[in-house]
């Protein structure tokens, strides 16, 4: 772990660090001036100073962007998540008022979670609370519940049985599975010999979808797999050159079907459903602005 020495932390002023925080995520001095809303002088000046303080680069200019030295990458998750805990600690008042709040809030979501959740979700938060900021990180299944305790998070939406207290939950649907495909695919019904028979593209998602490959498994359902991908997003572009299958919730298979050419039929075999929730820990039950948060997704998404 990368320390800091306490004559260093005095000097510190809080707004530098919101600057190393902002050019670590956008890679750049001009777009994290954007971010803040500060011009790119002042910015520069802000990094000058942390450069004196920590005497390190802290970034170099390479083709891709800023990128952050060794140094700035050891203290960029302490500092992440000291600026999110003091956030959270000065937006959370006595109550919260969503028409007038410009509180930021972070949240874990897969690909295909953001695929069913996010377009609605910010469509109704820019209604009622039009200065409220979101972002969706993009993190490790298995750190979710230390980022929601450190306050690094303030929700995790999706199937996360990993999760268990003091996270606290609330269900939100149970989504079963589809296999999705091209709308002109010459399968037009999932035998286990169909199945077996076709190409599928396996996601090496390590969150709660595994249920799909244990469910094949005890079926002794053995898939020929064509493609390993690490995420969801890419593969309904793969699924409409090729005649791949992918399994998938349902929900989002329906969103599929909605907007390109494709279909979704059942599997040979029983998948239990996905059981998605909205998690958050039990240390912020009670601030107002997080229930305000999870109360837009019940509404949204609940059974």
């Amino acid at each position: 772990m990368v320390c800091i020495n306490f004559m260093n932390v005095r000097d510190i002023d809080l707004n530098l660090l919101r600057v190393f925080d902002a050019v670590l995520r956008e890679r750049g001095v001009t777009p994290a001036a954007a971010r803040l809303g500060l011009t790119q002088p002042a910015v520069s000046n802000a990094l000058a100073r942390l450069r004196a303080l920590f005497g390190d680069a802290l970034f170099v200019r390479t083709a891709a962007g800023m990128d952050a030295t060794p140094f700035a990458r050891g203290v960029a998750e302490p500092v992440r998540q000291a600026l999110a805990l003091l956030e959270s600690a000065l937006a959370h008042g006595p109550g919260f008022d969503a028409a007038s709040s410009t509180r930021g809030f972070r949240f874990y979501m897969s690909d295909l979670g953001q695929i069913e959740f996010l377009p609605p979700l910010i469509e109704r938060v820019q209604r009622s609370a039009p200065g409220v900021r979101l972002e969706a990180a993009g993190l490790d299944v298995e750190d979710i519940a230390a980022a929601l305790a450190a306050g690094a998070l303030d929700l995790a939406v999706g199937f996360l049985p990993g999760l268990r207290a003091p996270v606290r939950r609330t269900a939100l649907f149970r989504d079963p599975y589809l296999c999705l495909m091209r709308a002109d695919h010459k399968i037009k019904a999932l035998t286990k010999k169909t199945f077996l028979d076709a190409s599928h593209v396996l996601v090496t998602y390590s969150g709660g979808h595994q249920v799909i490959e244990e469910a094949f498994e005890r079926a002794g359902i053995s898939r020929r797999i064509a493609l390993r991908v690490p995420h969801f997003t890419v593969v309904p572009m793969v699924l409409e050159r090729t005649d791949l299958i992918l399994t998938l919730p349902a929900r989002v298979a329906r969103v599929y079907e909605k907007r390109g050419n494709f279909k979704a039929l059942p599997p040979p075999v029983p998948i239990p459903p996905a059981d998605v929730g909205v998690h958050w820990h039990e240390r912020f039950e009670a601030d107002a602005g997080n229930h305000w948060l999870r109360e837009q997704l019940v509404a949204l998404f609940a059974a």
